[in-house]
Protein backbone atom coordinates (compact mmCIF):
# COMPACT_ATOMS: atom_id res chain seq x y z
CA UNK A 1 0.00 0.00 0.00
CA UNK A 2 2.66 2.40 0.22
CA UNK A 3 1.99 5.16 -1.45
CA UNK A 4 2.79 7.97 -0.45
CA UNK A 5 5.35 10.78 -2.18
CA UNK A 6 4.93 8.00 -2.79
CA UNK A 7 8.01 9.98 -2.80
CA UNK A 8 5.65 5.60 -0.91
CA UNK A 9 7.13 5.65 -2.64
CA UNK A 10 12.79 11.13 -6.78
CA UNK A 11 16.26 13.33 -6.23
CA UNK A 12 16.82 16.67 -4.79
CA UNK A 13 15.00 22.54 -15.28
CA UNK A 14 14.31 19.73 -17.33
CA UNK A 15 13.01 21.46 -20.42
CA UNK A 16 10.24 19.35 -22.01
CA UNK A 17 7.90 17.10 -20.62
CA UNK A 18 9.51 14.53 -22.74
CA UNK A 19 12.05 14.10 -20.65
CA UNK A 20 9.52 12.17 -18.28
CA UNK A 21 9.43 9.26 -20.47
CA UNK A 22 12.63 8.69 -21.95
CA UNK A 23 15.77 6.83 -21.72
CA UNK A 24 15.63 6.04 -25.31
CA UNK A 25 12.97 8.29 -26.52
CA UNK A 26 13.23 9.19 -30.17
CA UNK A 27 11.36 11.57 -31.79
CA UNK A 28 10.91 10.21 -34.61
CA UNK A 29 9.57 6.85 -35.88
CA UNK A 30 7.08 4.55 -35.20
CA UNK A 31 7.02 4.30 -31.54
CA UNK A 32 8.21 6.35 -28.27
CA UNK A 33 10.41 3.95 -27.63
CA UNK A 34 12.13 2.17 -29.84
CA UNK A 35 12.04 3.13 -33.78
CA UNK A 36 11.45 -0.68 -35.24
CA UNK A 37 7.40 -1.43 -35.12
CA UNK A 38 6.46 -4.14 -33.11
CA UNK A 39 5.29 -7.82 -35.45
CA UNK A 40 1.79 -9.08 -34.19
CA UNK A 41 2.12 -11.13 -31.33
CA UNK A 42 0.26 -14.79 -29.91
CA UNK A 43 0.76 -13.31 -25.50
CA UNK A 44 -2.42 -13.04 -24.00
CA UNK A 45 -2.82 -8.70 -24.24
CA UNK A 46 -0.38 -7.70 -26.58
CA UNK A 47 -1.12 -7.32 -30.09
CA UNK A 48 0.93 -5.48 -32.91
CA UNK A 49 -0.46 -1.93 -31.61
CA UNK A 50 -1.68 -2.81 -28.24
CA UNK A 51 -0.63 -3.90 -24.67
CA UNK A 52 -3.56 -4.62 -22.12
CA UNK A 53 -2.55 -4.56 -18.41
CA UNK A 54 -4.79 -3.93 -15.64
CA UNK A 55 -5.07 -2.87 -11.84
CA UNK A 56 -7.72 -3.31 -8.55
CA UNK A 57 -6.85 -0.40 -6.20
CA UNK A 58 -9.17 1.52 -4.08
CA UNK A 59 -11.78 3.71 -5.65
CA UNK A 60 -13.73 3.95 -2.38
CA UNK A 61 -13.64 2.43 0.99
CA UNK A 62 -11.01 3.45 3.79
CA UNK A 63 -7.93 3.27 1.71
CA UNK A 64 -9.05 5.46 -1.02
CA UNK A 65 -8.52 8.96 1.15
CA UNK A 66 -4.89 9.91 -1.69
CA UNK A 67 -4.85 6.30 -3.07
CA UNK A 68 -7.43 7.22 -5.18
CA UNK A 69 -5.26 9.32 -7.21
CA UNK A 70 -2.75 6.91 -8.25
CA UNK A 71 -3.93 4.80 -11.26
CA UNK A 72 -5.36 7.87 -12.66
CA UNK A 73 -1.85 9.45 -11.73
CA UNK A 74 -0.39 6.29 -13.60
CA UNK A 75 -2.77 7.09 -16.96
CA UNK A 76 -1.09 10.24 -17.51
CA UNK A 77 2.16 8.38 -18.60
CA UNK A 78 0.54 6.43 -20.40
CA UNK A 79 -1.44 8.67 -22.24
CA UNK A 80 1.79 10.20 -23.05
CA UNK A 81 3.20 7.26 -24.53
CA UNK A 82 0.39 6.59 -26.69
CA UNK A 83 0.38 10.32 -27.68
CA UNK A 84 4.04 9.43 -29.03
CA UNK A 85 3.57 6.57 -30.97
CA UNK A 86 3.57 3.98 -27.94
CA UNK A 87 6.63 1.34 -27.40
CA UNK A 88 7.49 -0.31 -30.42
CA UNK A 89 4.67 0.86 -31.76
CA UNK A 90 2.02 -0.86 -29.12
CA UNK A 91 -0.23 1.62 -27.07
CA UNK A 92 -0.93 0.73 -23.71
CA UNK A 93 -4.79 0.25 -22.37
CA UNK A 94 -4.54 0.33 -18.09
CA UNK A 95 -7.69 -0.98 -17.13
CA UNK A 96 -8.74 -0.14 -13.64
CA UNK A 97 -11.06 -1.59 -11.12
CA UNK A 98 -12.10 -0.47 -7.91
CA UNK A 99 -11.88 -3.28 -5.05
CA UNK A 100 -12.53 -1.00 -1.83
CA UNK A 101 -9.12 -2.38 -0.17
CA UNK A 102 -11.28 -5.82 0.36
CA UNK A 103 -9.00 -8.75 -0.50
CA UNK A 104 -12.49 -10.67 -1.51
CA UNK A 105 -13.19 -8.29 -4.04
CA UNK A 106 -9.84 -7.51 -5.20
CA UNK A 107 -9.58 -11.75 -5.91
CA UNK A 108 -12.95 -11.23 -8.15
CA UNK A 109 -12.28 -8.41 -10.17
CA UNK A 110 -8.46 -9.38 -10.46
CA UNK A 111 -10.19 -13.12 -12.04
CA UNK A 112 -12.14 -10.16 -14.27
CA UNK A 113 -9.38 -8.52 -15.51
CA UNK A 114 -7.29 -11.92 -16.44
CA UNK A 115 -10.32 -14.11 -17.97
CA UNK A 116 -12.34 -10.93 -19.47
CA UNK A 117 -10.49 -8.51 -20.31
CA UNK A 118 -7.33 -10.68 -21.17
CA UNK A 119 -4.73 -8.46 -19.47
CA UNK A 120 -0.74 -9.37 -20.48
CA UNK A 121 0.24 -7.81 -16.88
CA UNK A 122 -1.49 -7.08 -13.43
CA UNK A 123 0.44 -3.33 -12.86
CA UNK A 124 0.09 -1.13 -9.88
CA UNK A 125 -2.19 -3.24 -7.50
CA UNK A 126 -2.47 -1.59 -4.55
CA UNK A 127 -2.27 -3.69 -0.65
CA UNK A 128 -0.74 -5.75 1.10
CA UNK A 129 -3.90 -7.83 2.18
CA UNK A 130 -5.82 -7.24 -1.25
CA UNK A 131 -2.44 -8.89 -3.62
CA UNK A 132 -1.33 -11.11 -0.95
CA UNK A 133 -4.68 -12.85 -2.15
CA UNK A 134 -4.08 -13.32 -5.72
CA UNK A 135 -0.66 -14.16 -5.58
CA UNK A 136 -0.67 -17.97 -5.93
CA UNK A 137 -3.18 -17.23 -8.97
CA UNK A 138 -1.47 -14.63 -10.88
CA UNK A 139 1.88 -16.87 -10.19
CA UNK A 140 -0.14 -19.89 -11.28
CA UNK A 141 -1.29 -18.38 -14.52
CA UNK A 142 2.27 -17.12 -14.97
CA UNK A 143 0.67 -13.33 -15.26
CA UNK A 144 2.79 -10.75 -14.09
CA UNK A 145 2.36 -8.74 -11.08
CA UNK A 146 4.24 -5.98 -11.00
CA UNK A 147 5.61 -3.05 -9.10
CA UNK A 148 2.54 -4.06 -6.40
CA UNK A 149 1.94 -0.65 -4.37
CA UNK A 150 3.00 -2.35 -1.36
CA UNK A 151 6.26 -2.81 0.92
CA UNK A 152 5.20 -6.54 1.94
CA UNK A 153 8.55 -8.85 1.91
CA UNK A 154 6.88 -11.34 0.72
CA UNK A 155 6.84 -9.93 -3.21
CA UNK A 156 10.33 -11.26 -3.24
CA UNK A 157 9.58 -15.01 -3.00
CA UNK A 158 11.15 -17.36 -5.14
CA UNK A 159 7.61 -19.52 -4.63
CA UNK A 160 6.31 -16.72 -7.20
CA UNK A 161 8.57 -15.51 -9.41
CA UNK A 162 5.62 -13.63 -11.22
CA UNK A 163 5.84 -11.06 -8.26
CA UNK A 164 7.78 -7.62 -8.01
CA UNK A 165 7.78 -4.84 -5.71
CA UNK A 166 8.42 -1.25 -6.56
CA UNK A 167 8.20 0.72 -3.24
CA UNK A 168 11.00 0.16 -0.09
CA UNK A 169 10.04 -2.91 2.06
CA UNK A 170 8.43 -2.22 5.11
CA UNK A 171 10.67 -3.63 7.52
CA UNK A 172 13.84 -1.14 5.39
CA UNK A 173 11.69 1.84 5.89
CA UNK A 174 11.38 1.07 9.56
CA UNK A 175 14.80 0.38 9.96
CA UNK A 176 15.83 3.66 8.16
CA UNK A 177 13.25 5.55 10.98
CA UNK A 178 14.62 3.38 13.53
CA UNK A 179 17.94 4.24 12.94
CA UNK A 180 16.86 7.84 13.32
CA UNK A 181 14.76 7.42 16.37
CA UNK A 182 17.94 5.44 18.26
CA UNK A 183 20.51 8.23 16.90
CA UNK A 184 18.08 11.80 17.85
CA UNK A 185 16.55 10.08 20.65
CA UNK A 186 18.10 8.56 22.74
CA UNK A 187 16.96 8.03 25.99
CA UNK A 188 13.37 9.19 24.94
CA UNK A 189 10.40 6.99 25.54
CA UNK A 190 9.16 5.59 22.71
CA UNK A 191 5.61 4.16 21.75
CA UNK A 192 4.19 1.96 18.34
CA UNK A 193 0.77 2.75 16.77
CA UNK A 194 0.45 0.46 13.68
CA UNK A 195 -2.20 -1.06 11.48
CA UNK A 196 -2.57 -4.66 13.07
CA UNK A 197 -1.67 -5.89 8.60
CA UNK A 198 1.26 -7.18 7.54
CA UNK A 199 2.02 -3.57 6.46
CA UNK A 200 1.81 -2.03 10.02
CA UNK A 201 3.81 -5.38 11.81
CA UNK A 202 6.48 -4.80 9.27
CA UNK A 203 7.35 -1.25 9.86
CA UNK A 204 7.44 -2.20 13.62
CA UNK A 205 9.65 -4.75 12.53
CA UNK A 206 11.59 -2.53 11.07
CA UNK A 207 11.61 -0.31 13.56
CA UNK A 208 12.32 -3.07 16.29
CA UNK A 209 15.50 -3.71 14.52
CA UNK A 210 17.09 -0.17 15.30
CA UNK A 211 15.28 1.24 18.36
CA UNK A 212 16.74 -0.54 21.84
CA UNK A 213 13.58 -3.10 23.42
CA UNK A 214 14.52 -0.74 26.42
CA UNK A 215 13.18 2.18 25.04
CA UNK A 216 9.63 0.85 23.83
CA UNK A 217 6.68 2.09 26.58
CA UNK A 218 3.50 0.92 24.79
CA UNK A 219 2.47 -1.15 21.47
CA UNK A 220 -0.80 -0.01 20.01
CA UNK A 221 -2.84 -0.93 16.92
CA UNK A 222 -6.18 -0.80 14.93
CA UNK A 223 -8.02 -2.94 12.53
CA UNK A 224 -8.55 -1.32 8.82
CA UNK A 225 -11.63 -2.58 8.75
CA UNK A 226 -13.82 -1.14 11.56
CA UNK A 227 -11.69 2.11 11.51
CA UNK A 228 -14.37 4.19 11.22
CA UNK A 229 -13.55 6.83 14.22
CA UNK A 230 -11.15 8.80 16.03
CA UNK A 231 -8.44 6.24 17.22
CA UNK A 232 -8.62 7.68 21.23
CA UNK A 233 -8.05 4.67 23.19
CA UNK A 234 -4.89 3.95 21.36
CA UNK A 235 -3.48 7.35 21.50
CA UNK A 236 -5.04 7.84 25.36
CA UNK A 237 -2.52 4.71 26.34
CA UNK A 238 0.56 5.73 24.35
CA UNK A 239 0.43 8.97 26.78
CA UNK A 240 -0.52 7.32 29.87
CA UNK A 241 2.76 4.89 28.79
CA UNK A 242 4.70 8.46 29.16
CA UNK A 243 5.71 7.87 25.12
CA UNK A 244 7.61 10.51 24.30
CA UNK A 245 8.17 9.81 20.41
CA UNK A 246 5.46 7.76 18.61
CA UNK A 247 6.65 5.71 15.81
CA UNK A 248 3.43 4.97 13.32
CA UNK A 249 2.56 2.43 10.67
CA UNK A 250 -0.40 3.73 9.48
CA UNK A 251 -2.64 4.52 6.32
CA UNK A 252 -3.25 8.29 5.74
CA UNK A 253 -6.73 8.26 7.52
CA UNK A 254 -5.54 6.70 10.90
CA UNK A 255 -2.92 9.00 11.06
CA UNK A 256 -5.37 11.91 11.20
CA UNK A 257 -7.64 9.60 13.41
CA UNK A 258 -4.50 9.22 15.84
CA UNK A 259 -3.00 12.83 15.90
CA UNK A 260 -6.56 14.52 16.18
CA UNK A 261 -7.41 12.89 19.75
CA UNK A 262 -3.82 13.22 21.08
CA UNK A 263 -4.76 16.91 20.29
CA UNK A 264 -7.65 16.92 21.93
CA UNK A 265 -6.31 15.55 24.96
CA UNK A 266 -3.19 17.68 25.00
CA UNK A 267 -1.04 14.79 23.50
CA UNK A 268 1.88 16.23 21.30
CA UNK A 269 4.91 13.94 20.98
CA UNK A 270 7.32 13.49 17.89
CA UNK A 271 5.81 11.74 15.47
CA UNK A 272 7.95 9.45 13.26
CA UNK A 273 5.43 8.02 10.49
CA UNK A 274 6.04 5.95 7.47
CA UNK A 275 5.84 7.16 4.33
CA UNK A 276 2.98 5.19 3.65
CA UNK A 277 0.60 7.65 6.16
CA UNK A 278 2.32 10.80 6.20
CA UNK A 279 1.84 12.88 2.87
CA UNK A 280 0.99 16.29 4.22
CA UNK A 281 -1.00 17.20 1.16
CA UNK A 282 -3.65 14.07 1.89
CA UNK A 283 -3.30 14.07 5.62
CA UNK A 284 -3.76 18.04 6.22
CA UNK A 285 -7.26 17.99 4.25
CA UNK A 286 -8.12 15.09 6.29
CA UNK A 287 -7.08 16.40 9.34
CA UNK A 288 -9.62 19.58 8.63
CA UNK A 289 -12.35 17.51 7.45
CA UNK A 290 -12.24 14.87 10.26
CA UNK A 291 -12.43 18.21 12.63
CA UNK A 292 -15.25 19.81 10.78
CA UNK A 293 -17.15 16.52 10.77
CA UNK A 294 -16.99 16.09 14.67
CA UNK A 295 -18.21 19.95 15.18
CA UNK A 296 -14.97 21.46 15.45
CA UNK A 297 -14.69 25.17 14.47
CA UNK A 298 -12.55 26.91 11.39
CA UNK A 299 -10.35 28.11 13.92
CA UNK A 300 -9.24 24.13 15.70
CA UNK A 301 -9.30 22.91 11.87
CA UNK A 302 -6.70 25.48 10.86
CA UNK A 303 -4.82 24.28 14.50
CA UNK A 304 -4.99 21.04 13.95
CA UNK A 305 -3.34 21.52 10.34
CA UNK A 306 -0.40 22.83 12.20
CA UNK A 307 0.05 19.51 13.15
CA UNK A 308 1.83 18.45 10.33
CA UNK A 309 4.60 20.65 11.35
CA UNK A 310 7.72 18.79 12.82
CA UNK A 311 6.67 15.45 11.69
CA UNK A 312 9.51 12.98 10.53
CA UNK A 313 8.90 10.55 8.20
CA UNK A 314 11.02 9.19 5.28
CA UNK A 315 11.25 9.59 1.33
CA UNK A 316 11.98 7.42 -1.66
CA UNK A 317 11.09 10.04 -4.12
CA UNK A 318 12.04 13.49 -4.66
CA UNK A 319 10.33 16.21 -2.15
CA UNK A 320 7.05 17.45 -4.27
CA UNK A 321 8.07 20.90 -2.62
CA UNK A 322 11.49 21.14 -4.62
CA UNK A 323 10.18 22.87 -7.83
CA UNK A 324 13.65 23.16 -9.54
CA UNK A 325 14.06 19.24 -9.17
CA UNK A 326 13.81 17.94 -12.47
CA UNK A 327 11.58 14.87 -11.84
CA UNK A 328 9.21 17.24 -10.03
CA UNK A 329 9.31 19.51 -13.19
CA UNK A 330 8.75 16.93 -15.82
CA UNK A 331 6.10 15.39 -13.71
CA UNK A 332 4.05 18.32 -12.68
CA UNK A 333 3.70 19.16 -17.03
CA UNK A 334 2.71 15.73 -17.56
CA UNK A 335 -0.01 15.90 -15.01
CA UNK A 336 -0.84 19.15 -16.11
CA UNK A 337 -1.47 18.19 -19.89
CA UNK A 338 -2.28 14.39 -19.47
CA UNK A 339 -4.28 13.93 -16.10
CA UNK A 340 -6.12 17.83 -15.71
CA UNK A 341 -8.97 16.26 -14.02
CA UNK A 342 -6.42 14.93 -11.30
CA UNK A 343 -4.45 17.77 -11.94
CA UNK A 344 -6.78 20.20 -11.12
CA UNK A 345 -7.78 18.30 -7.91
CA UNK A 346 -5.13 17.41 -6.81
CA UNK A 347 -1.91 18.71 -8.23
CA UNK A 348 1.58 17.10 -7.44
CA UNK A 349 1.33 15.34 -4.20
CA UNK A 350 3.07 12.62 -2.78
CA UNK A 351 0.50 9.95 -4.48
CA UNK A 352 0.35 11.86 -7.79
CA UNK A 353 4.16 11.33 -8.07
CA UNK A 354 4.03 7.95 -6.61
CA UNK A 355 1.64 7.23 -9.74
CA UNK A 356 3.92 8.81 -12.25
CA UNK A 357 7.10 7.30 -11.27
CA UNK A 358 5.57 3.60 -10.89
CA UNK A 359 4.16 3.99 -14.50
CA UNK A 360 7.53 5.42 -16.08
CA UNK A 361 8.97 2.44 -14.43
CA UNK A 362 6.56 -0.03 -16.34
CA UNK A 363 7.30 1.84 -19.35
CA UNK A 364 11.08 1.34 -19.20
CA UNK A 365 10.69 -2.30 -18.18
CA UNK A 366 8.78 -2.75 -21.66
CA UNK A 367 11.55 -1.33 -23.22
CA UNK A 368 14.09 -3.35 -21.64
CA UNK A 369 12.11 -6.14 -22.66
CA UNK A 370 11.98 -5.88 -26.26
CA UNK A 371 9.68 -5.29 -28.86
CA UNK A 372 8.67 -9.08 -28.97
CA UNK A 373 7.19 -8.32 -26.07
CA UNK A 374 6.38 -11.63 -23.96
CA UNK A 375 5.92 -12.10 -19.96
CA UNK A 376 8.91 -14.12 -19.57
CA UNK A 377 10.67 -11.83 -21.10
CA UNK A 378 9.82 -9.20 -19.26
CA UNK A 379 10.57 -11.45 -16.18
CA UNK A 380 13.67 -11.74 -17.49
CA UNK A 381 14.56 -8.31 -18.68
CA UNK A 382 13.41 -6.73 -15.27
CA UNK A 383 15.88 -9.60 -13.18
CA UNK A 384 18.78 -8.55 -15.97
CA UNK A 385 18.03 -5.29 -16.51
CA UNK A 386 15.78 -3.61 -13.51
CA UNK A 387 18.79 -2.82 -11.38
CA UNK A 388 19.89 -0.26 -13.83
CA UNK A 389 16.99 1.23 -15.28
CA UNK A 390 16.31 5.20 -14.76
CA UNK A 391 13.96 5.88 -12.74
CA UNK A 392 13.16 8.87 -10.50
CA UNK A 393 13.77 6.93 -6.84
CA UNK A 394 16.90 8.04 -4.79
CA UNK A 395 18.44 4.89 -4.97
CA UNK A 396 18.47 1.93 -7.70
CA UNK A 397 15.77 -0.64 -7.90
CA UNK A 398 17.35 -3.37 -6.08
CA UNK A 399 15.74 -6.26 -9.13
CA UNK A 400 17.98 -9.48 -9.71
CA UNK A 401 17.36 -13.15 -10.60
CA UNK A 402 16.95 -13.33 -6.26
CA UNK A 403 15.43 -9.90 -5.26
CA UNK A 404 12.38 -8.64 -6.25
CA UNK A 405 11.98 -5.79 -3.86
CA UNK A 406 11.83 -2.50 -5.29
CA UNK A 407 13.84 0.53 -3.48
CA UNK A 408 16.19 -0.52 -1.20
CA UNK A 409 16.53 3.03 0.64
CA UNK A 410 15.85 6.64 1.26
CA UNK A 411 16.49 9.39 3.09
CA UNK A 412 14.70 10.66 6.63
CA UNK A 413 12.62 14.22 6.32
CA UNK A 414 10.93 16.50 8.57
CA UNK A 415 7.82 18.26 7.44
CA UNK A 416 8.74 21.95 8.27
CA UNK A 417 7.50 25.23 7.72
CA UNK A 418 10.88 26.71 6.91
CA UNK A 419 11.62 24.40 3.92
CA UNK A 420 9.93 24.96 0.51
CA UNK A 421 6.47 24.22 0.66
CA UNK A 422 3.97 21.81 -1.35
CA UNK A 423 1.09 23.65 -3.16
CA UNK A 424 -1.93 21.94 -4.50
CA UNK A 425 -5.25 22.92 -5.11
CA UNK A 426 -5.74 21.42 -1.16
CA UNK A 427 -3.79 24.34 0.38
CA UNK A 428 0.08 25.01 1.46
CA UNK A 429 1.64 22.50 3.23
CA UNK A 430 5.16 22.10 4.85
CA UNK A 431 7.79 20.78 2.84
CA UNK A 432 10.54 18.58 3.15
CA UNK A 433 13.89 19.46 5.59
CA UNK A 434 16.17 16.56 4.50
CA UNK A 435 17.89 14.97 7.82
CA UNK A 436 20.01 12.40 6.78
CA UNK A 437 21.87 11.53 3.85
CA UNK A 438 19.94 8.85 1.55
CA UNK A 439 20.92 5.46 3.18
CA UNK A 440 20.66 2.06 2.04
CA UNK A 441 19.83 -1.06 3.94
CA UNK A 442 18.01 -4.40 3.22
CA UNK A 443 14.81 -5.58 4.94
CA UNK A 444 17.10 -7.79 7.41
CA UNK A 445 19.38 -7.34 9.89
CA UNK A 446 21.65 -6.02 8.39
CA UNK A 447 23.06 -1.91 8.49
CA UNK A 448 21.83 1.01 7.93
CA UNK A 449 24.61 2.72 5.37
CA UNK A 450 24.89 6.06 3.69
CA UNK A 451 24.67 5.50 -0.27
CA UNK A 452 27.13 6.34 -2.36
CA UNK A 453 25.97 5.77 -5.51
CA UNK A 454 24.60 8.34 -8.24
CA UNK A 455 21.38 9.94 -7.70
CA UNK A 456 19.19 9.93 -11.24
CA UNK A 457 17.75 12.54 -13.33
CA UNK A 458 15.43 12.73 -16.06
CA UNK A 459 17.59 11.02 -19.28
CA UNK A 460 17.81 14.74 -21.53
CA UNK A 461 17.56 12.57 -24.75
CA UNK A 462 14.21 14.41 -26.20
CA UNK A 463 15.61 18.03 -26.89
CA UNK A 464 11.96 19.50 -27.91
CA UNK A 465 8.96 20.87 -26.51
CA UNK A 466 5.70 18.94 -26.21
Amino acid sequence: MRLRRRRHALSRSATVLALMVATSISAVGAGVLGTTPASASSTTGVTAKQITIGATVPLTGPAASGYSEIAPAMDAVFNWVNAHGGVYGRKIKYIYLDDEYNPAKTATLTRQLVLQDHIFADVGSLGTPTQLSVQKYLNSQKIPQLFIESGCNCWSNKRYPYSFGWEPPYTVEGKLLGNYVKQHFAGKKVGFLYQDTTFGQDVMKGAKLEIPKSSVVSEQNYNVTTLAGPLTTQMSALKAAGAQVVVMGTIPAATALAMLPAFAIGYTPQYVIDSVGADAPTVGPLLAAFTAAGGGSAATAKATAGLLNGVITDAYLPPEGLGSNPWVVVTKKLLAKYAPTVWKKDGLNGNTEYGVALAYTFVQALKAAGKNLTRAGLMKALEKKGHSLTTAGLVPLSYSASVHYGYEGGEVVEFSSSAPPVVTPTGRWPGDKVLTPVEVTTPGSGPVRKYKGRISVPPAFVKRSD
